[in-house]
This record gives structure tokens, C-alpha cells and sequence, in this order.
């Protein structure tokens, strides 16, 4: 049964079929949507992905467009799949775990930095799609020297990129709003350290006081994102052998 042209059970776009058997060949592909999709996300942000806009910049009517895409759920998980073939993925894992999800872990950054509407996007539910499914069949092979369990291993792909995804999108945000600022991030920050100063010397804080007395210098971006990812990772690594 359908409602408005669309189907009323729930429905996999991977498992719908982008051409019929029978019948001339579409007029567009799906790597076409996805790619128009992808170009407007990165030039103008994830809000001005619409389906009348998509179906604009292929050249083709909004109705046409849903019966390639029934819905917007669908061309956003077109676009995670396109961008996720981004992946430089070896043939062979190097058999270092560690160091391969930590390679891993650069690639996402990355990936979510030329696309930075991807963070939104990071959900179980765009998660199994054709380049996800190669993504993490791929992290499994680098864990297989990891002595934990598979569920285990799949908690800890999902550790990472929440992590990646977290740090990423506070980067991007950060970058955003400096953007909208009046003056500079120099002027910003001279200001805010200037009053954290004074709060520090007035005695109401005196273990932040000393924090920021031992990590007084400016703070490596790069160095800090290395640090968190492999405490996660030593954190599965300390379950090793455990039942």
C-alpha cells in the first residue's frame, strides 16, 4: 500500500532496485543525486539540501526526483555512502590494530572536514550502506589480532567514530562561529584568558588554578585529537583476554 506516491512499510533504499528490469535506463543514477546532493551540503551546509534544490542541479522536476529518492532520509543516506567511498581502505591491514584504527580514526577527521555537514549526519541509521558496510568490514579485519570479543569490536568502531564525530564537530563549530565573530579569535581569546586570568588569581579555584598553571601553553589541536583516540583505544586494549 502506498501513501503520496511513497510506500507505507518501512523500506532500505539498498534494497530497492535503481533501475527495473525492464524499461529504458534512467535518466539519472543515484551517484548523480548523491554527488549534486554532496556539492550543495559542501558549498552552502547541510540545510540547503532539499529535494527541489537536488532536483534542480540535476535537471530534472521534484516529483521525478522521488521516484529515484522517495524520501529526504534516503538522499541523506546517499550522500554518507558517496562521501564514505572517500575511504583509502589497503587490501591488507598492516596486523598493527592499534595503528590501523588510529590511521583510521585521521581518515575520518579528515573525511569530516572536507564535509563538514557529515557530522550531522553520523547515525546508526545511515550506518549500512554500501561503503559503511565496506568501512567497517574493514575495521573487523584490523581487530581480528584483538583479543575481545566481535561485539566488543563493534563497540569499539563505534567509540571511535563517536569520538572523531564529537571532536570534529566541536572543531567545526568553533570554526563557525569564529567566522561570525566582529573581530578577530585573537581578540576573542585574549579577552576570554584575560578573565579566566583573574578568576584563576582570585583563590575560588585553586585546582583549575593549577591545571591551567602545568598546561599554560596554547593548545595543539592535532596532539590533543592523537591523545583522545588512543586513550580509547587503550581502553579496549586493557579488556583484552577478559571474558
Amino acid at each position: 500500500m502506498a501513501v503520496g506516491g511513497r510506500s507505507a512499510t518501512p523500506e532500505v533504499i539498498w534494497a530497492r532496485p535503481e533501475r527495473a528490469g525492464r524499461g529504458p535506463r534512467p535518466a539519472y543514477s543515484r551517484a548523480d543525486i548523491a554527488a549534486a546532493a554532496v556539492r550543495i551540503a559542501d558549498a552552502e551546509g547541510l540545510d540547503a539540501v532539499s529535494m527541489r534544490r537536488v532536483a534542480a542541479e540535476i535537471g530534472c522536476g521534484t516529483m521525478s526526483l522521488y521516484n529515484y529518492v522517495p524520501r529526504k532520509e534516503d538522499l541523506y543516506e546517499l550522500m554518507v555512502d558517496a562521501v564514505s567511498a572517500e575511504y583509502e581502505l589497503p587490501e591488507e591491514p598492516s596486523g598493527d590494530w592499534r595503528a590501523d584504527m588510529m590511521a583510521l580514526g585521521h581518515q575520518t577527521r579528515a573525511l569530516m572536514r572536507r564535509h563538514p555537514w557529515l557530522p550531522r549526519l553520523m547515525s546508526p541509521v545511515y550506518g549500512f550502506s554500501p561503503n559503511a558496510l565496506r568501512y567497517l568490514e574493514y575495521c573487523l579485519t584490523c581487530l581480528d589480532g584483538l583479543d575481545v570479543p566481535q561485539g566488543t569490536k563493534l563497540e569499539l568502531v563505534a567509540t571511535v567514530n563517536g569520538t572523531v564525530t564529537t571532536y570534529v564537530g566541536h572543531e567545526i563549530a568553533t570554526a563557525e562561529r569564529s567566522r561570525s565573530l566582529p573581530w578577530t579569535q585573537e581578540q576573542e581569546n585574549a579577552a576570554r584568558i584575560a578573565y579566566l586570568g583573574r578568576e584563576m588569581a582570585s583563590g575560588k579555584y585553586p585546582r583549575m588554578a593549577k591545571a591551567f598553571a602545568e598546561d599554560a601553553g596554547p593548545v595543539d589541536l592535532d596532539a590533543a585529537f592523537e591523545r583522545a583516540l588512543g586513550r580509547v583505544l587503550d581502553g579496549f586494549a586493557a579488556g583484552a583476554g577478559r571474558e
